[in-house]
């Protein structure tokens, strides 16, 4: 099940997603408290969170997801989204210090080929950092909000997930508040995001992983070399040839 980008935009619009936004931010500034000089690419629809970083990321880009659409962003200045299937994304190997997942996973086909992209246009010891709803919270149960759409995790499948992926990782929660646009309910959710981190609940609306790109070398016992390369030929069945003599074909075989 995938969004629409128009409603994504409409309710990042509304006094519910501008304080989602705003307390997605303050998460992301105490994980990543700068980004200058670095290249930060958004997969699914981040762009709420990335305008704090304009002007201070050395590149900076935003791709969405061809079954959602791309909206134009961002609106004063040169648009730096695009569209492109997240399985393939238009980016060379190793090019990306930070990737940002929000709206991408929950709602991909293949979570797995989504996380090989990431894996792959990422640098080693690069930095990831994924939203996803919590199946535990209350915003997976509500259609109001974009968190209710696609397939909510939990801490342990979301771990598992990003293991098999070679990706080192640290769960938290946010959005603790309701998804409710009630006065009081807006009112008093900077206070709960506050009271409930510092409490460590495991019931916010999201989880929040913060994982790095894990790359091993290769074992060496002591004492241990360099395996040799070695070219040996390979006989095939003689075939004929206009001479009348048969000829052994040869290949390189590499040990």
């Amino acid at each position: 099940m995938t969004i629409d980008v128009v409603d994504l935009r409409e309710f990042y619009m509304s006094p519910l997603g501008r304080l989602t936004s705003k307390l997605l931010r303050r998460r992301m500034a105490s994980l990543w408290p700068s980004v200058a000089g670095e290249t930060v690419a958004a997969l699914g629809y981040a762009t709420p969170l990335l305008r704090p970083w304009l002007g201070q990321a050395k590149t900076m880009m935003a791709v969405m997801p061809d079954s959602q659409g791309v909206a134009f962003w961002p609106k004063e200045g040169p648009n730096i989204s695009c569209l492109a299937s997240l399985t393939k994304v238009p980016l060379e190997d190793e090019s990306v210090s930070r990737v940002l997942l929000m709206h991408a996973l929950e709602t991909a086909v293949d979570p797995s080929a989504v996380l090989e992209e990431t894996w792959r246009i990422l640098k080693p010891q690069g930095q990831i950092v994924m939203i996803v709803p919590n199946r535990r919270g209350l915003w997976a149960l509500s259609d109001q909000t974009p968190f209710g759409v696609g397939q909510p995790y939990s801490a342990s499948q979301l771990r598992a997930l990003l293991r098999e992926h070679f990706f080192l990782e640290k769960i938290n929660h946010a959005l603790f508040m309701p998804p409710s646009s009630s006065r009081l309910s807006m009112m008093v959710a900077p206070w709960m995001e506050r009271a409930a981190s510092a409490l460590l609940l495991g019931l916010g609306g999201v989880l929040v992983a913060h994982a790095s790109k894990q790359v091993y070398a290769p074992a060496m016992t002591k004492g241990s070399v360099m395996p040799r390369r070695f070219v040996l030929p390979m006989p095939f069945p003689p075939t004929p040839v206009p001479t009348g003599r048969n000829t052994l074909k040869t290949t390189h075989l590499a040990f």
